[in-house]
């Protein structure tokens, strides 16, 4: 027998392109890779694997990567794969145009939503770019982005457990049909996952004659095993699944109770698949916890049915294929969703996959037509070229969008613009769900004692890993200040973070100024004005030098533009250096004086330092902004001395 591995799903990018801060790391790859190439040393050479090896060395000269590739060619590949499948640039590695455009905008630091979609300029490029981009299976070509938005559109959403394990078996026309319907018979509990993936499986030849060989072999031994496991690298890979059957085959067959501990042991070599294999065994309790007991914890299962070695062999070769299929498909869902968001149009909240709203009406009349280019190439994916380009009917129809939102708000307007209040309206909406399930008071208290012990893995798992840590800091203060004003004014607008469809934080390369300007009506506890919320996580002299200067310009500058002079700024960080409290204690008798015009100036600023103990005390004592508002005056007016000011 040789039975050859044929993929039966598809994946957006590869593991190896696993990247946290996906869109920064883009736009910083893409700003090297036009540098490098512009040195003379490579500017006429092939992206062979000496460029490939001195382009990692590059990568690494300039802080972009660490540590010491064996086979630096190799990661060189790695890294600029997923640029590649995006068409950002082309198989040498050059910039293409679309690649040229993104880079344009990420130097610019400026993503306007001029677009029929409302989205940043980006997310556009990013939007037109899923649509082309394509993905090989065998002898085809598979758009997964273009799949999925006919899935969704199809059925209104998709559950995680779909979007992963359903979804990426849409491999054909005929396959995405059938999981459509395979979809809505789930939903109606007539049938469940496992019995979907393994019916796709039994659907490709060589497991046909894999499970065929199994039921007919005279006995199973270690090659059997390894044989019918069809490994898509090496058969020995599946030598640890030999223990496993024989001891599966006394409990079950035999009933040899006193097998368990061999299960146990032979779990424990399966080194990818054996959580899932002990959690359909002996369920989700832990392995220590199993061991202990095992008996208590046996699970009803397929095994138990068994009567003859054939049907156990039926068995053990579906269980071991779903799983391992399962744990496959299982590795690509971060991967599929990372790339997908990019475009601002799906949605990934409490466990659902859904189109936003102008995505989903602009979708919807055009979904049939949708699989005509579905398992095709694009021939304009290096272009940064209009929809109608991709294909004809992708070309936006702004009143049928309007016509669909109209129905769905039972609204009556007239154009796109007249729809932008109540696509507002639904943005927070979402972000009032999403502050209280995520960003509780308790949940923001955690956030600010991980970052103000630089915990990064923990806070990017908990908010976002596609947003840097200091910029999640500036997000958390900007709606721990929202709670703190009694969620009254236009956040998302204040906020000057890129944010995602999903309304969390994403990071550019060009960084910028992400700072946070809140605007106050007049009230009896104070007069109209605008605060600027600054945050940093630079300490000791980095925090001197780097936020001195910028803090108090931007204020001035500020208040010379709007000539509010009530504004003022607060000044978050995690420990406050001494000369930069002095400094901006200072700032209360200096004049700030226009770069432009030396006959205007800012007669004195204002400007609070908090530290993020300070943030946590605001909220465990739920002050509000009017009491807040108070405090800062009257230490402003203090004329204690710095170090005493602030202690």
């Amino acid at each position: 027998m040789n039975l050859t591995y044929k993929s039966f799903y598809w994946s957006l990018g590869t593991t190896s392109f696993r990247t946290k801060n996906f869109n920064k790391r883009i736009e910083q790859q893409l700003l090297l890779l036009r540098d490098f190439w512009r040195m003379k040393d490579t500017l006429n050479r092939c992206w062979d694997e000496t460029v490939q090896s001195e382009y990692y060395d590059f990568l690494h000269d300039t802080g972009f990567l660490y540590g010491d590739a064996k086979n630096k060619a190799k990661d060189a590949r790695e890294k600029t794969s997923g640029l590649v499948s995006l068409g950002f640039i082309d198989e040498q590695c050059r910039l293409t145009p679309v690649g040229l455009e993104l880079l344009s905008l990420s130097e610019q630091n400026v993503f306007p939503a001029d677009n029929v979609f409302g989205i940043p300029a980006d997310s556009f490029i990013y939007f037109k770019q899923l649509l082309k981009t394509s993905v090989p299976i065998e002898d085809k070509e598979i758009r997964p982005f273009i799949v999925t938005v006919y899935l969704i559109t199809k059925l209104g959403e998709l559950s995680f457990n779909e979007f992963t394990y359903v979804l990426p078996l849409s491999i054909s026309r005929e396959s995405t049909l059938k999981a459509v319907e395979d979809i809505k018979s789930f939903r109606k509990k007539e049938i469940d996952i496992d019995e979907i993936i393994f019916a796709r499986l039994m659907n490709r030849e060589n497991y046909q004659i894999a499970l065929d060989y199994f039921l007919n072999v005279e006995s199973v031994t270690e090659e059997v095993i390894a044989e019918i496991g069809i490994n898509r690298k090496s058969r020995n890979y599946d030598l640890v699944y030999f223990p496993l059957y024989k001891s599966l085959f006394k409990f079950y067959m035999e009933k040899d109770k006193d097998s368990v501990p061999e299960i146990l042991v032979a779990l424990k070599k399966l080194s990818n698949t054996g959580t899932l294999w002990q959690q359909y065994l002996f369920g989700k309790s832990s392995f220590s916890k199993v061991k202990k007991s095992p008996m208590q914890f046996i699970q009803p299962n397929k095994f138990d049915a068994t009567t003859t070695e054939l049907e156990f062999r039926r068995i053990f070769f579906a269980v071991m294929h779903i799983i391992k299929a399962k744990r496959s498909l299982s590795d690509y869902f971060d991967l599929n969703r990372r790339y997908m968001k990019t475009s601002d149009a799906i949605l990934f909240n409490d466990g659902n996959v859904t189109l936003d709203i102008v995505p989903r009406h602009y979708f919807a009349p055009i979904a049939d037509k949708l699989l005509d280019i579905a398992f095709t190439t694009s021939e304009f994916l290096q272009e940064n070229c209009p929809l109608e380009k991709i294909a004809n009917f992708l070309a936006p129809n702004e009143s049928v969008i309007l016509n669909g939102i109209n129905r769905e708000f039972s609204l009556n307007l007239t154009s796109l613009q007249d729809a932008t209040e109540i696509l507002e309206n639904q943005r927070y909406i979402r972000l009032t769900h999403l502050i209280d399930s995520k960003f509780t008071d308790e949940q923001i208290l955690k956030l600010l004692e991980l970052i103000s012990n630089r915990k990064d893995a923990e806070i990017q798992r908990l908010v976002t890993d596609n947003a840097d840590v200091p910029t999640i800091f500036e997000y958390v203060l900007g709606i721990l200040w929202y709670k703190v004003s009694k969620r009254q004014g236009k956040i998302l607008d204040y906020m000057k973070l890129s944010l995602d469809v999903d309304l969390l934080p994403k990071t550019h390369a060009a960084g910028g100024e992400a700072d946070i300007v809140y605007e106050y009506e007049s009230t009896k506890f104070y007069p109209a004005h605008s605060l600027l919320l600054e945050a940093t996580l630079a300490d000791k002299t980095n925090q001197r030098r780097m936020e001195m200067e910028p803090v108090s310009r931007h204020l001035g500058n500020h208040m010379l533009r709007t000539k509010n002079f009530n504004s003022y700024c607060v000044f978050a960080t995690n420990n406050l250096n001494l000369n930069v409290v002095s400094d901006f204690r200072g700032r209360k008798n200096q004049r700030y004086y226009d770069p432009a015009d030396d006959d205007s100036f800012v007669d004195g600023m204002k400007i609070i330092p908090l530290q993020i103990e300070d943030l946590k005390n605001i909220i465990v004592n739920q002050i509000s902004y009017e009491k807040l508002y108070r405090v800062f005056d009257v230490a402003f007016r203090s004329d204690l001395a710095p170090r005493e000011w602030r202690d």
